[in-house]
């Protein structure tokens, strides 16, 4: 009888592990266009291993010297989309983290590190063959902080044809003016990485195509409105962080244009207790707009 007890508390432990959400970390994925291999982590939701269904996803990106655990080891990923599942606020979903490398979610523009290239074309079609998710742009989301913030807006409305919803936190933006007058060693260090020809720029002379088009500015402006529009936008920031004046700007920018977006400005600096209160709502914002989008 004890055997018996043992052997099915057992199964019932075992099978309540496997009813659990998953979080795999440091995973790779070899690159041919880098030429290495690519981290990423991955949350997978309750029920994914015993289902045959395909699952929405969201790619939520690290900010500038992070990696592909920030989120689930400093930003309690797991147990927010665990508790918003639960809740059914959100839908389950696949959650995949790639790390950013530094790399601004971009291509670098002397040609030797095409990391956006990258992310478009090898990463995406990766992940969504791995782990069964549906491929289509309704059910594909895109979310991050800080340089990840501004990577997720960025992709998002210059790809507006792959994703639906973007949520961004404590973007990187920063206006030219600001651009013009950030000090060398921030400057050079930060977008050294995707335009080598900056280093040592000063000025107005900062101010190439690459900054541009990462700064995002310029795409609000020349891209036509219907495009944007078929994206939803969230972001937000904090009233002491030091991207506040960029992300306000941006704001003013959309609202120009009339794109619809949701733009939110809440107390709290550029740190991770502002990241771990925004998420869920940004997962939120994506998962609704996934709910309602035809």
């Amino acid at each position: 009888m004890k055997k018996s007890f043992t052997l099915l508390f057992l199964s019932f432990i075992i099978g309540f592990s496997f009813a659990q959400s998953k979080v795999f970390e440091s995973l790779s994925m070899q690159s041919e266009l880098l030429n290495t291999s690519i981290k990423y982590s991955v949350y997978l939701p309750d029920g994914f291993d015993t289902s045959n269904g395909k699952y929405p996803i969201v790619y939520l990106l690290n900010g500038f010297t992070g990696d592909e655990t920030n989120w689930t080891r400093i930003g309690h990923l797991r147990d927010i989309a665990d508790e918003l599942i639960k809740g059914k606020q959100i839908e389950p979903m696949v959650i995949v983290m790639p790390d950013g490398d530094d790399r601004l979610y971009m291509n670098k523009d002397d040609g030797t590190y095409p990391y956006e290239d990258m992310f478009i074309k090898e990463l995406m079609p990766f992940v969504e063959k791995e782990y069964r998710v549906k491929s289509e742009k309704k059910y594909r989301g895109i979310s991050g902080l800080s340089m990840g913030g501004a990577g997720s807006l960025r992709l998002s409305l210059k790809y507006h044809n792959l994703f639906n919803a973007c949520a961004a936190f404590s973007a990187g933006i920063s206006t030219e003016e600001e651009l013009i007058n950030e000090n060398s060693g921030g400057f050079e260090d930060y977008f050294g990485r995707i335009s080598p020809s900056v280093v040592s720029a000063k000025g107005e002379a900062r101010l190439n195509k690459t900054i541009k088009d990462y700064n995002l500015f310029d795409l609000v402006k020349t891209k036509d409105p219907k495009l944007l529009k078929s994206v939803d936008i969230y972001f937000d920031c904090g009233d002491d962080d030091f991207l506040a004046i960029g992300n306000a700007m941006l704001h003013i920018e959309l609202t120009k244009k009339r794109i619809p977006h949701e733009y939110r400005v809440r107390d709290g600096s550029h740190t991770w207790k502002f990241w771990v209160e925004s998420l869920p709502v940004g997962l939120v914002f994506i998962s609704n707009s996934m709910r309602t989008s035809k």
